[in-house]
């Protein structure tokens, strides 16, 4: 099983806001034996989320989708999410019982009387919309949910709201899902470059089943200076394995000087 991550809003990609959630949502898969497979971030644009959100919907993957899933003219989370999965739009009654709770909760913390047929308590309800069909995930900060239809879930743009809720979803829906045992080894190599080590890197892909093998090459580490982190990752046998051919094979070269990476 893959995971992805949809993360939307102008507001990243103008840097007004910096992105928190692919980080967070590596170390909550990482620490339930998962890997993030992909991220796409896009703006505020309807055609561009809906075409993301089919993708999303047609690939199998557990999806997480980031923002856009309020009441405000630049929200279209909600609307493109029904027209991925072509379902119509519906208030949710579950949803409308908790915004209505929220909405409740907020007039008497301000001393004021709780007005559901206001006009704007009743626009909050469009928070409530989701496709015919979705089931909420519960926002303990607010109680305003987000909402999953099949395997892609939605949460709010706000890090505090969405990363309890993305965890609630991974303990919820995916608790008995188990990824294949995975191992990363590397060592620092000094004193050559890629093009030189890519014959090594492809008959070491070649013979070992199941590897990948990886170059991540600095120019100016304020330590190591000019290096490559360069490794294997894959099953843990199968990788061990493969490490330590690549280990000899650059030892055998001469010239060159390897460093274990802690």
């Amino acid at each position: 099983m893959n995971f992805g991550l949809i993360i939307i809003g102008d507001e990243i990609l103008s840097g007004r806001r910096q992105d928190k959630h692919m980080a967070k949502v590596i170390e909550l898969l990482a620490a339930r034996g998962h890997a993030l497979a992909w991220v796409r971030y896009i703006g505020d644009d309807r055609e561009r989320i809906t075409v993301a959100l089919r993708e999303a919907f047609a690939s199998g993957d557990v999806v997480f989708s980031c923002g856009g899933i309020g009441a405000t003219p630049d929200d279209h989370t909600r609307q493109c999410a029904a027209l991925a999965c072509g379902q119509p739009l519906q208030l949710h009654a579950e949803a409308k019982r908790l915004i209505q709770e929220r909405m409740r909760d907020v007039a008497m913390e301000q001393g004021l009387p709780y007005e559901p047929d206001r006009a704007d308590n009743v626009h909050r309800l469009n928070m409530g919309v989701f496709p015919v069909g979705a089931s909420l995930i519960p926002n303990p900060y607010n109680k305003i949910p987000g909402f999953s239809v099949g395997h892609v879930h939605f949460v709010p743009g706000f890090p505090v709201m969405a990363h309890p809720m993305i965890e609630w979803v991974l303990d919820q829906r995916y608790a008995d899902l188990r990824s294949p045992e995975h191992t990363e080894l590397a060592l620092y190599v000094f004193g050559a470059n890629e093009a030189s080590l890519t014959p090594l890197m492809e008959e070491i892909e070649a013979r070992f089943e199941g590897i990948r093998v990886f170059s991540l090459p600095s120019v100016d580490h304020p330590e190591r200076g000019l290096h490559i982190e360069l490794g294997v990752k894959g099953p843990p046998q199968a990788a061990a394995a493969a490490f330590e051919h690549l280990r000899q094979a650059l030892l055998a070269r001469g010239g060159l000087r390897i460093q274990p990476v802690a």
